[in-house]
């Protein structure tokens, strides 16, 4: 036990006995029980759910916020009119740019959802910058047994070019 806390227990009158507590003390298990747990099953149809409810509710808050947009615009033009304001026109001038960027949102909202739902569908099997970790040797018993298998096109063609018949 600490200084402070044998402090505080003798402030409180609390009286602690000490003990030591030996390493024999903890039993260890004779064996090891294996426990089987099943696996958890895949849920990709949440995924598919949360996407479909992320987007409505996004277009629902885009749809609301597109409307207070407009309310305000009406306000501000009707006081423009009364006042005169090149202030208030500035204000207006802000709102319909401001409504005019959720619009774009808007719609970029559904171009990001059709990428999504295409995603798992589109995948291109092309490779670039592959990387050969290995040895000297080992990249050159592959590019042997590489040729063993098939022919490759460019020194086909310049087998061909460099008999000395063909001159």
């Amino acid at each position: 036990m600490s200084k402070l806390e044998e402090n505080v227990n003798e402030i409180l009158g609390i009286e602690t006995e000490k003990t030591e507590v030996q390493v024999s003390d903890f039993e260890q298990p004779n064996s090891l029980e294996v426990v089987k747990t099943t696996p958890v099953p895949r849920t990709i149809e949440e995924k598919k759910h949360d996407i479909d409810h992320d987007y409505d509710y996004s277009r629902d808050s885009y749809y609301k916020l597109i409307d207070k947009g407009n309310e305000a615009i009406q306000g501000i033009l009707d006081i423009a009119k009364e006042g005169q304001h090149p202030r208030a026109y500035e204000v207006a001038g802000q709102l319909i740019t401001s409504v005019g960027q959720t619009v774009d949102k808007l719609q970029d909202l559904q171009k990001k959802l059709k990428d999504l739902k295409e995603l798992p569908n589109k995948t291109t099997a092309s490779i670039k910058n592959a990387l050969f970790v290995g040895s000297t040797a080992e990249l050159q018993k592959m590019l042997n047994r590489k040729s063993e298998d098939e022919v490759i096109e460019s020194e086909a063609v310049n087998t061909e070019k460099d008999k000395p018949g063909n001159k």
